[in-house]
């Protein structure tokens, strides 16, 4: 059986489906692997590594898929797949995505929607790839903060721990919490979810939020933010004002499953922050938490904050989030193989198969985006 592995080809993704480490487990499945050329080198993984694993290297993304049953990817490929082939990757899926996987004849699975069960932790790609975000979030914002996180205490004077302030509590927002608090700043948190008050005071950081009624319904079965509403969102904003201003460097991490992040700073709440200050927005793919954020870029506003809006925050730190989604890909295909067969064994009942795979048989499948081929 030939797995393909494909170098990305969005820009500024450096991030590959799979590293020597996983190539050997791959062998030991029974695969073939075919690696294109070039795919792990912004990740630090040159050809002659995935060679010395046992993969072949592949030309070009058409070599790499030829004859292969499976196609390991990172982001949607552009390259033309082999009927019947089984897509694994961050698919960012959509109805018009799905009925093209599926009239190509490609059953595809799309790993952003795997549920958040214990059976799925560690194939959970959303949860290691957030969790790497919201690290780098809070070094990149520190590097751009010009004035020092820790307390530090000199012969010449004492300089002030830094304030920082984490909005959203989940796998990125912990992360970075526990971060920041190894940086030596004092820090503060938000979330709108119940169950997020308690895990921000367990990392040692100050809990910051509107409490009612209405927030202690704010999670999903799953796990997730829910939409709350625009008076709730109001209220919040309020408490949030007053001690935004007083922050150095604030980190966004909110988001809604499926939607555009909300804003949670506005305008006026960037003017009353210091010069200086830094706005780091890991929301930034999905719109962005602040305002005023640029996706992709770094601004700074008259009155002196930068906001750092890069997209792809785990895609700044490409070593260690390549190994993490490498086996996150390896586990998930490795609950379903089948090791008579030596190939994937995709069990439409089961929970975990039902969440990720959007097309089969020719068909969309995925409940998202055709309820009535689902049912």
């Amino acid at each position: 059986m030939r797995l393909a592995v494909l170098k990305e080809t969005m820009p500024g993704e450096t991030r590959v489906a799979a590293t020597p480490e996983t190539v050997k487990k791959l062998k030991g499945l029974g695969c073939n692997v075919a690696v294109q050329a070039g795919a792990g080198l912004a990740s630090g993984i040159p050809d002659a590594e995935f060679a010395a694993a046992g993969a072949e290297i592949a030309a070009d993304a058409a070599a790499a898929v030829a004859g292969a049953s499976i196609v390991f990817t990172v982001r949607a490929p552009e390259a033309p797949l082999p009927q019947g082939a089984l897509l694994i990757g961050t698919l960012a899926a959509d109805a018009a995505k799905a009925q093209g996987y599926a009239a190509a004849g490609v059953e595809a699975c799309s790993m952003e929607l795997l549920p958040r069960i214990t059976r799925a932790q560690s194939m959970d790609v959303l949860s290691s790839q957030a969790n790497l975000a919201g690290y780098r979030a809070v070094i990149e914002g520190a590097a751009a903060y010009d004035r020092g996180f820790p307390m530090m205490m000199t012969a010449a004077g004492t300089v002030a721990a830094a304030n920082a302030f984490i909005m959203g509590a989940g796998v990125a927002g912990l992360q970075a919490i526990a971060t920041a608090r190894r940086l030596g700043a004092r820090v503060s948190a938000t979330d709108v979810r119940p169950a997020a008050k308690e895990e921000i005071k367990s990392l040692g950081a100050a809990f910051v939020g509107y409490e009612d009624e209405e927030s202690r319904h704010a999670q999903t079965a799953g796990g997730y933010a829910k939409q709350l509403s625009a008076e709730f969102y109001a209220k919040q904003a309020e408490v949030v004002a007053a001690h935004i201003a007083k922050q150095d460097v604030v980190v966004c991490t909110a988001l809604v499953q499926g939607r555009k992040a909300p804003t949670l700073i506005t305008e006026a709440m960037v003017l009353s922050m210091k010069p200086g200050s830094v706005i780091v927005d890991i929301a930034s793919d999905a719109g962005g938490n602040c305002a005023l954020t640029k996706p992709g870029e770094i601004f700074e506003t008259p009155n002196g904050v930068k906001i750092l809006g890069w997209t792809n925050w785990p895609g700044r730190i490409p070593a260690a989030a390549s190994a993490l989604y490498a086996r996150n890909l390896l586990t998930f295909l490795t609950t379903f193989w089948d090791k008579e067969a030596k190939a994937p064994k995709l069990n439409p009942e089961d929970e975990i198969v039902q969440g990720v795979q959007l097309t089969r048989g020719g068909a969309v499948v995925h409940n998202m985006f055709a309820p009535a081929q689902a049912a």
